[in-house]
């Protein structure tokens, strides 16, 4: 299977930045879909930013014009730079990957989940 490290949240101030990162490992075939969401306490997980199939982004209006998803496709990694933090977001912010991967012999889906890293701007 495929398995996402994410890395880089913490503790910000408000106004400030933060630059999220996300590995997949694996025997990677390829990735169709690549992208953060985040999931704040009591709420549901809502997407951030992600890179579509078709290599376009998409972006929440929230975070428009102050978060930017960026990839290294060789190093199967993408990266989330947050900018102009807001203060009292507390959330989880979790890496999100669909594609497919050499099973030995075969070819299979996968999308999986990371563990979630978490970004903390206090009020």
């Amino acid at each position: 299977q495929v398995q996402l490290v994410e890395s880089g949240g913490g503790l910000a101030q408000a106004g400030g930045s933060l630059r999220l990162s996300c590995a997949a490992s694996g025997i990677i075939f390829s990735i169709n879909t690549m992208g953060w969401y985040r999931q704040a306490p009591e709420k549901q997980r809502e997407l951030v930013a992600v890179f579509t199939k078709g290599g376009s982004t998409n972006y929440a209006d929230s975070v428009k014009g102050r978060f930017t998803i960026s990839r290294d496709n060789a190093k199967n990694t993408v990266y989330l730079q947050m900018n102009s933090l807001k203060a009292e977001v507390i959330a989880v912010y979790y890496c999100r990957a669909v594609g497919l991967y050499a099973c030995g012999s075969c070819v299979s889906d996968f999308a999986s989940w990371g563990e979630g890293t978490q970004g903390i701007v206090p009020s």
